[in-house]
């Protein structure tokens, strides 16, 4: 799974990583510890295709949900049955996205510990994890909630010590494909939801400061010990 992640990234870092061409004062807030139920930036489709940035609350709540506290357990969607499983189904056809980052964290059970580790790319590049989103309207005449989940695959040889699962990694060249609402046959983004190389990402341990949500600053991110675990 994908429990936490960070997104410390300007105004520019995104409008570059997104080929976005304009990037609203004050959307762009460092973030070193998001957790579910917190609002985060996603890229979505949207006006006549063009790449739309928006603020939505992480933990996915369908269209059909009587409840919105369906989210909690709807923080990751797992990539083998999103084109089946009835809260993800319909989102994977039509409503896809991108959630920006620059590292994420995972836990590794050690004995009777949690272990925290920071994960990322090996230069230190951001980069954008598959998401789904939805929105959903609590009854007619009120305010809709917008949500999103995070697609998770595989772990690949770097992350499987930490664990099983890791988010899907996007390449950049897959963006407009990930985006595009006309692609609905689950076979042609089948491909995309695959690990990401292990050569290309590094991982290090962090201290259990990180483990508390209320916790933000690059001390969330700081190695303990030797910087390169795996």
């Amino acid at each position: 799974m994908c429990g936490r992640f960070g997104n410390a990234l300007s105004a520019a870092e995104l409008a570059e990583l997104l080929s976005l061409e304009d990037v609203p004062q004050g959307a762009a807030t460092a973030r070193y510890n998001i957790a579910p139920l917190q609002d985060a930036l996603v890229v979505r489709a949207g006006a006549r295709g063009a790449r739309a940035l928006a603020k939505l609350r992480w933990g996915l709540v369908p269209f059909w949900a009587r409840d919105p506290k369906i989210a909690s357990r709807l923080i990751n969607a797992r990539a083998e049955t999103l084109a089946d499983k009835r809260a993800f189904r319909w989102a994977y056809r039509q409503r896809r996205c991108l959630v920006p980052a620059d590292g994420y964290y995972e836990w590794q059970r050690a004995r009777t510990q949690r272990l925290p580790h920071h994960i990322g790319l090996a230069d230190g590049a951001a980069f954008c994890m598959a998401g789904l989103w939805e929105r959903w309207q609590p009854r007619e005449g009120a305010p809709s909630v917008e949500t999103f989940t995070l697609i998770t695959t595989d772990a690949n040889d770097l992350t499987r010590p930490i664990h099983d699962r890791m988010p899907v990694i996007l390449r950049p060249g897959d963006y407009d494909l990930w985006l595009d609402p006309r692609v609905q046959d689950p076979a042609a983004l089948a491909p995309l939801l695959q690990p990401f190389p292990s050569d290309a990402m590094v991982a290090w341990r962090v201290s259990k400061y990180v483990s508390d949500y209320r916790n933000e600053g690059p001390r969330c991110r700081e190695p303990v010990g030797q910087l390169a675990l795996f």
